[in-house]
């Protein structure tokens, strides 16, 4: 493409409290700074009733619940210079579920009347889905130039489950911001957790997070590790909140109470900015995503611990089971307490392990770089605006080979350690 081009990015943007709304802004920047002289227009999706403040380049807002402003907007982009438009998808976001359980898919209405090319990044893939789900998937496929997954494990399950086109599939990873290795000692110093070990866990908070499982662990850390606090930083989940208040936060709350590990639990009840997240990783000792969703193909959350060189424990749900193969971290069994404590006190109490892990985190995090991760998207939607009805070149240099992962580490709650 020319400097002239633009890329569109359909997708919620901040300061909507987004973790989709965070990679878009994070990718957006990234594309255009990658030196292949790409323009940036947003469209930003609301939520219901929002209002937002949006940076210039918001250039138009979808209701997300309307579907004729889905309509309208489409509209608008052809009326515009766009080369491409980069669809960033999540079931929730752009359709909704109704009270039945039935989803109605709004995108729909805005692919058919859109001129442009498109590419799509999928950050939901399901495996063995309902047939109205498979349907929105594969109508997005049949209408874009290419499909992105951040998993081998999810274009697996495009190709086996869905039936999609392997030649449009194309997997890129998570990015990451750029940030050095920092001795976490000194930044609890500045940060004031002199003393204390640190367990983290950061993201909007719901239920699915599996926080109190983590939080039903820690008396058993707490006999051999009486230093340890753990961080729940992230404020309610807007769609959480606007359904059930505070119950989830204030049940965490009410447990650590109850099992007498409140002064051993923290939480940071903020949508922090992005410099401010990066200095409570660094403060961390280890990392935790206790989540219970074992089909879910995406967390920002972990792969910023990774870019932070992060020893990371976890439930085995598909992005973990990806990402911390190789030595880079340690599963542990979905709802389990017992495991999560077996897990933390291993890592405490062998360091060459944790340094391990540590190491294999970093080095893995390198690749997941937003400088790399937006080189290799510009090659993509470069390759796809040009050609939009071609196999695009960058299925030769971007595309990682389908395989099965190395099987990372899962540690059961009793047993030998294997």
């Amino acid at each position: 493409m020319d400097s002239t081009n633009t890329i569109a990015y359909v997708s919620s943007y901040p300061p909507r409290a987004c973790g989709i709304a965070t990679f878009t802004r994070d990718l957006s920047q990234a594309v255009a700074q990658s030196g292949r002289g790409m323009n940036t227009r947003i469209a930003a999706i609301n939520d219901e009733g929002a209002v937002y403040s949006y940076p210039p380049q918001v250039r138009w807002t979808i209701d997300q619940y309307d579907p004729q402003s889905w309509k309208d907007a489409a509209d608008q982009i052809n009326r515009s210079r766009v080369s491409l438009v980069s669809i960033q998808h999540e079931f929730g976001i752009d359709g909704r579920f109704e009270r039945d359980g039935r989803f109605v898919d709004h995108l729909g209405g805005f692919l058919d009347r859109l001129n442009a090319p498109v590419a799509a990044t999928l950050h939901t893939v399901l495996p063995h889905p309902r047939p109205d789900l498979r349907e929105a998937v594969r109508r997005l496929h049949d209408r874009a130039s290419g499909v992105v997954t951040m998993v081998n494990v999810a274009r697996l399950i495009l190709e086996q489950e869905y039936g999609l086109d392997p030649a449009k599939l194309f997997t890129i990873p998570h990015g990451v911001p750029e940030v050095g290795r920092t001795n976490p000692e000194r930044r609890k110093q500045a940060m004031k957790f002199e003393g204390r070990t640190i367990l983290s866990t950061f993201g909007l908070l719901s239920s699915g997070k599996g926080i109190q499982y983590m939080i039903r662990a820690l008396p058993e850390v707490i006999k051999r590790h009486p230093d340890v606090l753990y961080l729940v930083i992230g404020e309610t989940h807007p769609e959480v909140r606007r359904r059930e208040g505070e119950k989830y936060r204030n049940s965490l709350i009410e447990l650590s109470k109850r099992l007498h590990v409140d002064k051993h639990v923290r939480f940071v009840n903020q949508y922090l900015p992005q410099p401010q997240l990066i200095r409570y990783l660094q403060a961390t000792d280890i990392y935790i995503t206790p989540y219970i969703d074992r089909y879910q193909i995406t967390s920002g959350t972990l792969a910023y611990a990774l870019g932070c060189g992060k020893a990371v424990i976890s439930t085995p749900y598909s992005y973990a089971a990806e990402a911390l193969a190789e030595g880079r971290g340690l599963l542990a069994e979905f709802q389990d307490p017992k495991s999560f404590a077996r897990c933390v006190n291993l890592l405490l109490e062998n360091r060459a392990l944790r340094e391990l892990c540590e190491n294999g985190a970093y080095e893995y995090g390198r690749g997941m770089s937003w400088g790399n991760v937006g080189a290799r998207y510009a090659d993509l939607y470069d390759s796809l605006a040009g050609a939009a009805t071609a196999t695009p070149r960058a299925a030769k240099i971007l595309d990682l080979p389908a395989r099965t992962m190395d099987r990372p580490v899962l540690v059961p709650a009793a047993g030998d350690f294997r």
